[in-house]
C-alpha cells in the first residue's frame, strides 16, 4: 500500500485531477474516493475499508485496479522520443531528394547522435547507408561503410542477446523441476555465451540484458562457491542498471523493465535474508505478479517470486491472507498451459494457498485439474512433489481410500527415482501415515520427531512440499483422530 500512497502524493496536480476526471467519467466512483482518500486525507486502510463499505479482498482488488489505471494514463503522458526519431528515420528518402547535401549530411549526422543514445542500431543503419551513398565521392566513404558494417553486426549482436535471454529462462524452468547436472551446464554454457557477446560491444542495453540473466543466474543456479570473486557485486549491477533507466527514462523497453529488476532486487535481499530491504520491494512486485507471469517470461523466471511469497508469508505469519488476496491478484490471468514450468508453480501456489486457508477440497481441485491437463512423464520429481501436495490434502480430510491409492503411487515413484534424491518426500509421506494410520498411540510425538528431520532439508530446485510449514499447528493437525 505505501507504495500506491507513495505515487498518488508524487502525482502532478494535472495528472491528479486528470486521473479523477478520468474516474469519475468512467462511473468508478470508488476508485476516485480511493484516489482522493490516499492524495488528501491521512486515514488507515481500515477507515477507508469502512467508508467504501467493502471487505478486505474488494479493497485489495480496488486498490489493484486504481495502479493500473495511474500507470496506464503516466504510459501515455510518456514523451517517447524513439517514435520521434522512426518517424524521421522513415523521412530519410524524403530528406535526400528534396534537401541539398550539406543540409541532408548534417540531418542525418544529428539523427545518428539520437540513435546512439538509444541504442537503436538497427535505424543507425539506415542512416549510415543514406551517410555512404551521400559520401560516394569522399574519403568518408570507408568510414562510413565501416560503421554500416559494425551496426549491423551489433543489430544481429542485439538480437542474438534477446534470444539468448528467452532461451536461458525457457531453459531454467525445464532446469527448476528436473533439476539435473546437465541442465544446469546448459544454462552456464548459456551464460557464457550472453556475456561474451555483451562483450564485443559496450552498449547499455546490452548490460541491462546481461545483467537479467547473469544476477538470476548467480541467485538460483551457481553456488555460492563456484561463484568467482572477480565479478561485478550483484547490488553495484543493480545500481548501475537503475542509472540507466533514469538517464535513459523515455525508453519504453526500459520502462517496462523496471519491474524485472524490482523483481531481482526483492529475490537477491531474500536470498541473503536482508529481510528488511526485500520489504522495499515486495509490493510493488506483488501488485505486478500477474503482469510479471503472462508478459515478462523472456526476461526473467516470475514464478520464482510465487514461491518466495510462500516462504515470506510463512515468515510473517500471514500465509492465510494469500487465498482471499488472489482473487484480486489474478482476476484477469490467464496461464499459459504451453509454458509448463510456470503454469505447474502458479497451480502448485495456488493449491498450498487453499491449504493454508483450510480449503483442502479446493486444494485438491487444483492439484488434479492440473494432473488432468498436463502429462509430467517428462517431469518426474515435480510430479512426485505434486502428488505428495495432494496427498496432503486427502489426509487433512481423512479420505482413507484417495489416501493409500495415492500414497502407493508415490511410493513406486519413490523407488524408481531413488532414496537420495527423495529423502524429503520420503520423510514427509511418513508424516502423513502415522497421522491416517489407524494405531492411536504416540502419534504427536511420532510426528513431532519426524517434523524435526523434515525441517532441516534445504530447498533447492521445484520442492513445494518445503513450503509446508510444519509447526506446531501441523503437528496438531496431522494428530487428530
Amino acid at each position: 500500500m505505501a507504495k500506491l500512497k507513495n505515487i498518488i502524493k508524487q502525482l502532478s496536480d494535472q495528472d491528479y485531477e486528470a486521473i479523477y476526471d478520468s474516474l469519475l467519467e468512467s462511473s468508478a466512483d470508488k476508485s476516485a474516493y480511493l484516489l482522493k482518500s490516499m492524495r488528501e486525507k491521512q486515514q488507515s486502510d481500515n477507515k477507508i475499508m469502512e467508508e467504501l463499505g467493502v471487505n478486505t479482498n474488494a479493497y485489495y482488488t480496488l486498490r489493484s485496479r486504481l495502479n493500473q489505471k495511474i500507470e496506464e494514463y503516466l504510459l501515455q503522458q510518456m514523451e517517447n522520443p524513439r517514435t520521434d526519431i522512426l518517424k524521421k528515420v522513415a523521412n530519410i528518402n524524403e530528406i535526400i531528394f528534396t534537401k541539398k547535401k550539406a543540409i541532408a549530411i548534417a540531418t542525418l549526422k544529428k539523427l545518428e547522435k539520437e540513435l546512439l543514445d538509444y541504442d537503436l542500431s538497427n535505424e543507425l543503419t539506415i542512416v549510415y547507408k543514406s551517410l555512404k551513398k551521400l559520401h560516394i565521392n569522399s574519403a568518408d566513404y570507408f568510414n562510413y561503410s565501416q560503421l554500416y558494417n559494425k551496426h549491423v553486426a551489433f543489430t544481429l549482436a542485439v538480437d542474438k542477446a534477446e534470444e539468448l535471454l528467452a532461451e536461458y529462462f525457457k531453459k531454467y524452468g525445464n532446469f527448476t523441476l528436473m533439476g539435473e547436472d546437465v541442465s544446469k551446464l546448459e544454462l552456464t554454457l548459456l551464460t557464457k555465451e550472453m556475456n561474451n557477446v555483451s562483450g564485443l560491444y559496450k552498449s547499455h542495453r546490452m548490460y541491462v540484458y546481461q545483467s537479467c540473466l547473469n544476477i538470476f543466474h548467480r541467485l538460483f543456479v551457481e553456488s555460492e562457491e563456484s561463484i568467482q570473486d572477480d565479478l561485478e557485486p550483484i547490488e553495484d549491477i543493480l545500481h548501475n542498471v537503475q542509472s540507466i533507466f533514469e538517464e535513459y527514462h523515455l525508453d519504453s523497453i526500459y520502462y517496462h523493465l523496471k519491474i524485472v529488476f524490482e523483481f531481482l532486487k526483492l529475490e537477491y535481499y531474500s536470498h541473503y535474508k536482508v529481510f528488511r530491504k526485500a520489504e522495499n520491494f515486495y509490493e510493488e512486485v506483488n501488485d505486478s505478479c500477474s503482469s510479471l507471469l503472462t508478459n515478462y517470461t523472456l526476461y526473467t523466471y516470475p514464478a520464482q517470486f510465487l514461491m518466495t511469497k510462500i516462504k515470506r508469508n510463512i515468515r510473517m505469519g500471514t500465509v492465510a491472507e494469500m487465498y482471499d488476496e488472489n482473487e484480486g491478484l489474478f482476476l484477469d490471468y490467464e496461464p499459459d498451459k504451453n509454458d509448463i514450468p510456470n503454469y505447474i508453480s502458479y497451480i502448485t501456489y495456488r493449491s498450498l494457498c487453499c491449504y493454508y486457508a483450510k480449503k483442502y477440497d479446493e486444494a485438491a481441485k487444483w492439484i488434479n485439474n492440473l494432473l488432468n491437463e498436463i502429462s509430467l512423464k517428462k517431469y518426474p520429481n515435480a510430479q512426485l512433489e505434486i502428488k505428495v501436495i495432494l496427498a496432503l490434502q486427502y489426509c487433512m480430510v481423512k479420505d482413507f481410500d484417495l489416501f493409500n491409492q495415492l500414497i502407493n503411487s508415490i511410493q513406486r515413484q519413490i523407488r524408481l527415482l531413488g532414496k537420495d534424491c527423495t529423502e524429503h518426500i520420503i520423510t514427509f509421506t511418513k508424516m502423513l501415515k502415522i497421522s491416517i494410520s489407524e494405531s492411536k498411540r504416540n502419534k504427536k510425538s511420532k510426528i513431532s520427531s519426524m517434523a524435526d528431520k523434515f525441517k532441516s532439508y534445504k530447498m533447492s530446485h521445484f520442492m513445494p512440499t518445503l513450503l509446508v510449514n510444519v509447526d506446531d499447528d501441523f503437528i496438531e493437525a496431522l494428530s487428530k483422530e
